[in-house]
């Protein structure tokens, strides 16, 4: 979209979905993809390229059509699609970001210890679980209690976001019940909590889209960053499917502009009043693209596709402009 468009978020006002094409919203290598005008109106045309001939039309001295037909590149075909997203950035995803209340947590069965009565546990640990099991489940993934979530405009608790840790397999329900550990992406600790596994697999296709209605949001956290992130960084928004977001949706990133002083004002004469215009307050400015890929009600993750400068805590999002 990028390279048609300086706003790429308009992408799917000019998309044409040919229904005769498999997978329209797919873009394959060795497709081509053409810019047309239908009355008047720019459009996006996709056509699957499977011949591996290029051809070239022209005109000779007498106006007749000479076609030129080109042998391509011998290129083997791929099933997969281009992603929208590449595979590096999706590595991040797989931290399965969450967040939920203070009740769920609080509730959550919790490891209470293990069999060699280490506090700091690893894949194929035995582990002893308390708590509410719900014994047609046998598979949890493991959580630690992350940051608390704030919404910065009105002080409300948002949620909590959690850490993921592992995954862990129920052999034997009881008080406690005994599981195993079948994998790890950081050390468990006894006290972390289970909560049931997100079967929502994270998708690399996306079909870019604006919200229908201005955001007004601000960044309320840095994943697995301290004081800024820029491309391929991830973002959580105090904004959430209860303001109308979904998944693929596009926001812009506004650094909040800087209360600056005029020097070239004189003061002579002014009043209090007046000399408050020594102060002047600058613009925001944009400062990134942000595709939204994980919505829960009230606060959604980000993913930063473009970025020309940091952004920080509490920069501002909304619709783009």
């Amino acid at each position: 979209a990028s390279m048609f468009l300086r706003d790429p978020w308009y992408w799917p006002e000019i998309w044409q979905r040919n229904p005769q094409v498999r997978n329209p919203h797919l873009i394959y290598p060795g497709d081509i993809l053409r810019l047309i005008y239908v009355n008047g109106m720019p459009q996006m045309q996709l056509t699957r390229n499977a011949d591996g001939v290029v051809r070239s039309q022209s005109t000779d001295g007498s106006g007749r059509k000479i076609i030129k037909l080109s042998p391509s590149i011998h290129r083997q075909s791929l099933n997969e699609a281009i992603p929208s997203i590449p595979a590096d950035a999706l590595r991040q995803f797989l931290t399965r970001p969450r967040v939920i209340t203070e009740a769920e947590w609080e509730n959550a069965p919790y490891i209470v210890g293990s069999d060699d009565a280490h506090l700091i546990l690893g894949a194929r640990n035995k582990v002893y679980v308390r708590g509410e099991l719900d014994k047609e489940r046998i598979r949890y993934s493991v959580f630690r209690k992350g940051e608390r979530l704030v919404d910065p405009d009105t002080g409300d608790l948002l949620g909590f976001e959690v850490i993921y840790a592992g995954e862990v397999r129920i052999e034997k329900y009881g008080n406690p019940a005994t599981g195993n550990l079948l994998s790890t992406s950081r050390e468990v600790l006894v006290g972390d909590r289970l909560l049931p596994t997100d079967k929502g697999a994270i998708d690399q296709q996306y079909f870019p889209s604006l919200p229908d209605d201005f955001i007004d949001g601000k960044v309320i956290s840095l994943f697995d960053a301290i004081s800024s992130i820029a491309k391929y960084q991830i973002a959580v928004i105090n904004r959430g499917s209860l303001s109308g977001l979904e998944v693929g949706h596009l926001l812009a990133t506004y650094k909040k502009g800087v209360l600056a002083r005029d020097h070239f004002l004189t003061r002579a004469g002014m009043s209090r009043a007046d000399a408050q215009q020594l102060e002047i307050q600058l613009p925001d400015e944009r400062s990134g693209i942000m595709m939204v890929f994980k919505v829960f009600d009230k606060v959604s993750y980000g993913l930063i596709l473009k970025s020309t400068r940091t952004i920080s805590k509490l920069d501002r999002v909304d619709k783009p402009r």
